[in-house]
């Protein structure tokens, strides 16, 4: 059972999100909150395993809630003994998605989604993956890289190997693990050993802030890979 949480300040719109996961026989609709602060402290009571919010709420917008219930989320939540975010946006509020990436949000998903489209990205998050619209990375990548990259990253390419920094090149043009092996002619068990080590060296929480971190690395650039393929389908975190 999935244990959900809504978050958004537009009254039809939550309702209509509760409604509408409370018709699955796996997910449970735990909390809803009209505004950030309602959303942080619902998260630490209830222990979510996924946290649905949306970005622009008044009080505390979505993405100091989701940097707040990142960092509380404790074990005895979610499958990866934590809350994850699933962040609610619009074409409008594009500006913020790259911050919400950084705060650790694991997924995008846009208000005008299908029911289907809300469904997946709920379960595939709350599964530990991350997930972005093709359509919003192509945005975010092409439009709000450029301003980061010039700012020094906390880390460095020097701390990975070569073979490491390989393989957090091809995640950022996003390759599955499977095709990461072929690319590199090595085995899918070595792919992960390579991944586990450089998410530990690079202090990363999941693919979605892997590919932040590749390009404030300078490890791909915008026009040097294709940004549209990034997150085409969901992809997990090393296991």
């Amino acid at each position: 059972m999935i244990r959900a949480l809504v978050a958004d300040d537009q009254a039809v719109v939550r309702t209509g999100f509760v409604n509408l996961l409370n018709t699955q026989e796996d997910i449970e609709v735990v909390g809803e909150a009209e505004d950030g602060v309602q959303a942080v402290r619902i998260a630490a009571e209830m222990r979510p395993d996924l946290a649905l919010l949306d970005i622009r709420m008044p009080h505390k917008n979505g993405i100091e809630a989701a940097r707040e219930i990142l960092a509380g989320a404790g074990a005895g939540a979610g499958a990866g003994g934590a809350t994850k975010v699933l962040m609610l946006t619009t074409f409008g509020l594009d500006e913020y998605v790259y911050d919400a990436l950084a705060a650790g949000a694991s997924g995008f998903l846009l208000k005008d989604a299908t029911f289907p489209e809300l469904l997946h990205a709920v379960r595939v998050v709350a599964a530990g993956n991350a997930l972005l619209s093709p359509e919003i990375t192509k945005r975010v990548i092409g439009e709000f890289v450029h301003a980061r990259v010039s700012r020094l990253p906390v880390h460095s390419v020097g701390e990975l190997t070569a073979r490491e920094a390989e393989v957090l090149t091809l995640i950022a043009r996003g390759l599955s693990n499977a095709e990461i092996a072929s690319r590199l002619t090595i085995t899918d068990h070595t792919v992960k050993t390579h991944i586990n080590r450089l998410f530990a060296k690079l202090e990363l929480r999941d693919r979605a802030q892997a590919v932040i971190m590749a390009y404030e690395l300078g490890l791909v650039r915008v026009g040097a890979g294709s940004a549209e393929g990034l997150f085409p389908r969901s992809t997990a975190p090393p296991q």
